[in-house]
């Protein structure tokens, strides 16, 4: 499913970056990078070093130098075939970036990231989060990112003509919360999916998953790695499940953190979305026992004489009736229950910011909902719903089953609802109406199954127990589809699990990486922090 967050480090919920004025002068000198030489990175290491097979190649990249960044970083623009089944024929761009390894002397090779989304910006999370994740591998490996193809600033789906054309399009569009407001959703969702197609249509029908597994493994032909060292996060982990059924004998090391069931993901949008709103209405729930048990002291809800559970139940409740004011919001204005969905449902993924959550909530509950305004706003800007509608949609699409008949979209909102009466109708809006009929076609190469490859070492898979975007079930689901995989457990929070500390997975995840050293099938690692500061998952 997609992620539509923007906090700015590794710790923090970041699904949902997306490339923006911060990222600006690395894309200047991506655009230059195919002017410049190659530059040469040595390839030593000991157990687990990638030989040096591919090393002699006339394709290499042509990396240069990124404006603005320090001298670690490298950046380049890499031409790919925009049909892998034409590889001659029209190409298109693909950005890069790497941070080189800070344990040159020790260098294993290349491990290639990806953020999630699907359609985020592999180049902004090695930019802003290079450093942790340089310590993923122990420094031992340049850290290599991608926008996938479709997003960013490489060549990127296009519906709109200008910025101004674009927020025009987006002007007053939020969640539905009334039929009259569904309606108006489901016209702006054919006119979108119109647009889309006029302006990219050749590049619709090349944008799946598997177009980009392929785009991965030429990446890492051209950075001379005989094997894939990877990390997937979120929807990153579809790509790599992905590439591991299509290149099973190309894969070193694939960690992949917060697992999409990719069976969903391929021919049941219906069921995806359905785990998805089953998993958040348990990380409430938790949530709510949570800062019950943490008292007034550390959760601003709890200890007014009624249970979080109740007020939360409650808070929901006013809104659905009238409108909550947001005096101090800017500008101030009202808080709607499709705004108190959208802006409620982030924050279950980022367990270190839930005190902060609660004293929102019990603002809103005393009747003053700014912050959550404020949040709901941030989600729901041109820019944000331009793009969370246009690449993630476009990718989701091209991988997703038929479409779904417009007469049935009332249908399978209220089923939704049914499932959970606070995030079924807001994900379904959200996620699923916009491939579920106008959409063009699904892309004829993706690919949706088998899923039972195996590789020479297994994968490893990590979730947290109690995950609102890619539920545990999923992570169950693909360790026992894929061939060898093995499954870490994060006794805790969060999307992906590494938001909270744990000094266990990061051990485990080092030993991995570097060493090929797996961990056995059901080990559960604890947190080092707790949302409260007190209490474990019920």
């Amino acid at each position: 499913m997609t992620d539509e967050t923007t906090p700015p480090s590794l710790r923090a919920a970041r699904w949902g970056r997306r490339a923006g004025p911060a990222v600006a002068a690395v894309l200047v000198s991506l655009a230059a990078a195919a002017c410049a030489s190659h530059g040469t990175h040595g390839t030593h290491g000991t157990h687990g070093t990638l030989g040096t097979e591919a090393a002699a190649r006339p394709d290499a990249i042509a990396w240069t130098s990124c404006s603005g960044l320090g001298r670690e970083f490298q950046c380049a623009r890499v031409p790919v075939p925009l049909d892998w089944n034409r590889p001659t024929d029209r190409q298109i761009e693909l950005a890069v970036i790497r941070r080189l390894a800070t344990r040159p002397d020790a260098r294993i090779g290349s491990m290639f990231v990806n953020p999630g989304g699907p359609g985020q910006s592999g180049v902004g999370l090695v930019r802003d989060s290079g450093e942790e994740l340089d310590r993923f591998g122990d420094g031992r490996f340049d850290v290599v990112g991608w926008d996938p193809r479709g997003s960013n600033a490489s060549t990127h789906v296009e519906c709109f003509t200008s910025r101004a054309e674009r927020d025009r399009f987006w002007k007053g569009v939020s969640i539905p919360s009334t039929t009259a407001e569904s309606v108006a959703y489901q016209r702006k969702a054919e006119e979108l999916a119109s647009r889309c197609a006029k302006l990219s249509g050749d590049l619709l029908a090349h944008i799946s998953t598997a177009d980009t597994a392929r785009d991965l493994d030429r990446l890492r032909a051209l950075v001379g790695d005989p094997e894939l060292t990877y990390v997937g996060l979120s929807y990153g982990s579809m790509i790599g499940q992905t590439y591991a059924n299509l290149f099973p004998r190309r894969v070193r090391a694939m960690m992949l953190d917060g697992i999409v069931d990719t069976v969903a993901q391929t021919t049941s949008m219906e069921a995806n979305i359905t785990s998805a709103v089953s998993s958040t209405d348990q990380v409430l729930a938790q949530f709510e026992a949570l800062c019950q048990q943490a008292g007034p002291g550390r959760c601003a809800l709890a200890g007014h004489g009624d249970t979080v559970a109740h007020r939360v139940t409650g808070l929901f409740a006013t809104a659905r009736r009238a409108p909550i004011p947001a005096r101090h919001a800017n500008p101030p204005g009202l808080l709607t229950y499709g705004d108190l969905q959208v802006s409620t449902f982030n924050p279950l993924r980022s367990p270190l910011t839930w005190p902060a959550f609660a004293r929102d909530l019990e603002a809103a509950v005393g009747g003053d909902a700014s912050n959550l305004k404020r949040a709901a706003e941030a989600q729901q800007t041109p820019e944000a719903l331009g793009v969370g509608a246009t690449t993630s949609s476009a990718i989701s699409c091209a991988d997703a089953a038929a479409r779904v008949p417009s007469s049935a979209w009332t249908r399978q909102i209220a089923d939704f609802t049914d499932t959970s009466k606070l995030w079924g109708a807001v994900l379904g809006w959200w996620l699923w109406s916009p491939c579920a009929s106008h959409w063009p076609s699904p892309d004829a190469d993706r690919y949706a199954g088998p899923w039972n490859a195996r590789t020479r070492t297994p994968i490893l898979l990590i979730n947290a127990r109690y995950d609102p975007a890619t539920g545990y079930r999923s992570a169950q689901a693909a360790q026992r589809r894929l061939g060898n995989a093995v499954l870490l457990t994060l006794n805790g929070y969060g999307h992906p699990s590494y938001q909270v500390p744990s000094t266990c997975v990061d051990e485990a995840r080092v030993r991995y990486l570097v060493d090929l050293v797996t961990p056995a099938n059901g080990t559960t690692c604890q947190p080092d922090q707790t949302p409260f500061g007190t209490g474990r998952p019920s």
